[in-house]
């Protein structure tokens, strides 16, 4: 009993010695992806002289939904317009962050809400730090992509991610996967990055294998077509006039900045959806955070045409986008509002989706307790005929409403 009670003050003594002290944590070193390591959330450990970092942190959320479906695809002898309702876990986090040296930086994620999948893995990747200007990731983590997905994780304006992101497109033939969507999400791969231009300059240069989150293993060939691997291989630029863009999308204590984005991005996936198609994407991105103000754009675009083994010369064009806005009007509470855009069918069908929202944030002790709510409807524009428009919001839900609680540590 008495060696259990010094081996628990030794490790508390221990705990205390290297407890985080802010004034020998360099302010800057934020890394993408995760809480800020310097900031006030959670708990970190470090050495007196700064060189080793070490943060758990876990986040939390359980929401509530509600989604009412159109008459169209529904069970004639059983039309249940409310569906896929009730309780859910989007994420249950369990991460581990650090650095070295000031030369190497660290970050694994598990997601428990995803037990049985290899999602479960969220990220898991380590950066060398050469210097600003050029850094390596290798490992799990967010493909360069899309702004709305490069922000961390629970500091999102909404709770859930555009429509137009997400969603797989509508194609007029089958093909040996689910047909493509506008986000890569997290992958497997390697990419270069760094801040160039006095900060102004942000750059991203990866390959990966193009499978996406629920693949942690290696699967891709070479290209037949192409005679190159068949890997997602994509690019990202941003210039910040301002200086670096928070990972957030209006934070409840950072109401007194001015931070511009404007970015571009592209990427190719070749042989994607299990050697199908080869799929080539655009971006251009915009975000603004202005004091009590936050206003983000994206518009995305994207081509996939049958490789020769599928025997057939078919190409599709898809775009779309949103715009999206947030105003503290107190301290804690933070009101949204986004317009969102799909052309799911192709450019070159009539028609397309769009998807206005309204949201509401509320921040309870400091950054640890968020509270937010969104309402979203989807109206279908410019169909040739009911039987198009029908189709194409198959799976999507006409009225769309959450609320959802959210503990971060």
């Amino acid at each position: 009993m008495k060696y259990l009670f010094s081996s628990v003050l030794i490790f508390f003594l221990g705990i205390n010695l290297f407890a985080q002290d802010n004034s020998n944590v360099d302010e800057s070193y934020i890394e993408s992806d995760v809480i800020p390591m310097a900031g006030k959330k959670g708990f970190s450990v470090q050495t007196r002289n700064g060189d080793f970092v070490f943060k758990p942190y876990t986040l939390m959320q359980t929401a509530l939904d509600v989604n009412y479906y159109d008459d169209e695809g529904l069970n004639l002898a059983d039309q249940d317009n409310i569906a896929n309702s009730g309780f859910r876990i989007p994420y249950a986090i369990l991460g581990l962050s650090g650095k070295a040296f000031n030369k190497l930086s660290f970050n694994l994620t598990i997601n428990a809400a995803q037990a049985g999948s290899p999602a479960l893995l969220q990220q898991a990747w380590f950066d060398v730090n050469l210097k600003e200007q050029l850094r390596f990731r290798v490992g799990k983590f967010k493909t360069p992509n899309s702004q709305a997905y490069l922000v961390t994780l629970g500091e999102t304006l909404f709770p859930t991610l555009p429509i137009s992101l997400t969603t797989s497109m509508n194609i007029d033939r089958s093909i040996n996967a689910l047909p493509p969507n506008f986000a890569t999400g997290f992958d497997l791969g390697v990419m270069a990055q760094g801040l160039v231009c006095k900060k102004k300059l942000e750059y991203n240069i990866g390959i990966f294998n193009g499978t996406g989150i629920n693949v942690n293993t290696a699967k891709k060939t070479m290209s037949q077509d192409l005679n190159i691997p068949s890997l997602l291989y994509a690019g990202r630029v941003a210039y910040m006039p301002f200086g670096v863009m928070p990972s957030h999308q209006g934070s409840v204590d950072d109401q007194n900045n001015n931070k511009l984005l404007v970015a571009l991005s592209s990427s190719y996936n070749v042989e994607a959806n299990w050697e199908s198609s080869d799929d080539f994407r655009a971006g251009l991105e915009f975000a603004w955070l202005y004091k009590r103000w936050y206003f983000g754009a994206e518009a995305y675009y994207m081509n996939m045409y049958f490789v020769s083994e599928q025997r057939s010369n078919a190409s599709y064009d898809f775009v779309g986008g949103y715009m999206q806005g947030g105003f503290f009007a107190t301290k804690k509470l933070q009101v949204a509002a986004r317009y969102d855009f799909l052309d799911r069918n192709s450019m070159d069908t009539d028609g397309f989706l769009n998807m206005p929202a309204v949201g509401l944030n509320y921040y309870l002790f400091g950054y640890n307790l968020k509270l937010q709510a969104m309402y979203q409807y989807l109206g279908k524009w410019g169909h040739k005929d009911q039987v198009a428009r029908d189709n194409d919001d198959t799976g999507l839900a006409q009225h769309y409403g959450t609320v959802m609680l959210q503990f971060s540590f």
